[in-house]
């Protein structure tokens, strides 16, 4: 600025005061204060102001000490402190014409005359520029400044789901297991001295359902050490209910699965292939169901039936009940679980008392919407 000032100096020798040491005093102080612009926004902004408005008043040539004031006004804009950078532009602006049309005969440089309007629309178009710059350099950065709290909320929801479905998986599997094992249990416990050979048989069960259970858990927790790998094995679907039918035999239920096709006409007596969400899905409800039944209720009988349409798969999980009152443990999600994993579907889940009977069992009822971008027919 010094540098620029001298020689704009030379430019208007006879026409402006010579530049001497209290001018470059006046440059420097401005200068200076431009140190704490990002601080103290507003006070530079005024002092900036207040040092060019008494280097114009003294008649200094112009030039590049206007970029004092442009640079403080841009800084308090950027920094939200919009009313003092256009408060200390104006004062600027008002100085300048009280200075250049009625001061001008008792200031220096003598003999100086009224400065003409068209100077002052250059003024003003000038400080009008530099603001306008400087409010779209504020915009700009509230939209970086939106565009980056809008990533981390994205970052955060995608976080806060990812542990929501590693939670439902994780209910999903140890539930049914552990509820399998825990029946078990209490049938070797009961005929560990009547009936040994019965009580190694559910200790077998106990085995074989803790194995699964354990390779499950890995499996889910596998993504969390290698977060985007390829899981090591295909997510259950209901291909695998016969294997949860099985599961369930040997804690004591027998499972009855109906695969039916609608009769209206909307299908053509195929069995239709599900996206893996879907399938997931609709394993983890009847499996979720059936332990249910397992914990919950007094039947050793359940029927699952699958209807599906070209709209969507019905899941039907029924047992005749009545319902236990004895605490078989868990936490009390399971039905909260088979709803949200329904609704993330655009389903829907209802559950309660079959026919509207107290005592009359239980029933619950998935509905999987299915879209012919996703549906495939198969054998």
């Amino acid at each position: 600025m010094l540098l620029g000032t001298n020689f704009a100096a030379h430019g208007q020798a006879g026409e402006r005061a010579d530049l001497d040491v209290f001018a470059r005093l006046l440059m420097l102080a401005g200068g200076a204060l431009l140190l704490w612009r990002q601080r103290y926004p507003v006070a530079v902004a005024f002092g900036t102001t207040a040092c060019v408005t008494v280097y114009l008043g003294a008649g200094y040539p112009y030039g590049p000490v206007f970029l004092l004031v442009a640079l403080a006004c841009f800084s308090a804009i950027v920094a939200g402190r919009r009313w003092a950078a256009w408060a200390a532009a104006g004062m600027l602006w008002a100085g300048h014409l009280l200075i250049g049309h009625w001061l001008y005969a008792y200031l220096p440089p003598t003999g100086d005359g009224p400065a003409s309007w068209g100077q002052e629309g250059i003024v003003a178009a000038w400080v009008l520029a530099v603001m306008a710059i400087a409010e779209l350099a504020r915009v700009r950065r509230e939209q970086w400044e939106h565009a980056r709290v809008e990533r981390e909320k994205a970052a955060r929801r995608r976080a806060d789901e990812e542990r929501l479905r590693i939670a439902r998986e994780l209910h999903d599997v140890l539930a049914h297991s552990i509820s399998v094992i825990n029946v078990q249990a209490g049938v070797g416990l009961a005929l560990l001295d009547t009936d040994p050979e019965q009580a190694r048989t559910a200790l077998t069960t106990i085995k074989s359902a803790s194995k699964e259970a354990l390779g499950e858990v890995r499996q889910v927790l596998d993504t969390l050490r290698a977060p985007g790998d390829a899981p090591r094995a295909p997510a259950p679907g209901l291909d695998r209910l016969p294997e949860l039918v099985d599961q369930a035999a040997s804690a004591g239920l027998t499972v009855d699965v109906i695969t039916d096709v609608a009769t209206d006409g909307t299908t053509d007596g195929t069995r239709t292939a599900l996206p893996p969400g879907t399938d997931l899905a609709a394993f983890r409800i009847v499996q979720e169901a059936l332990t249910n039944v397992v914990r919950h209720s007094g039947s050793r009988h359940a029927r699952v039936q699958l209807t599906y349409t070209d709209s969507e798969l019905t899941l039907t999980v029924d047992d005749d009940g009545p319902a236990t009152r004895a605490d078989a443990g868990g936490s009390g999600n399971g039905l909260a679980g088979m709803r949200e994993r329904a609704t993330a579907l655009g389903g829907t889940i209802e559950a309660g008392p079959r026919d509207g009977r107290a005592d009359g069992g239980f029933r619950v009822v998935a509905r999987l919407p299915l879209t012919a971008t996703n549906r495939e027919a198969t054998p």
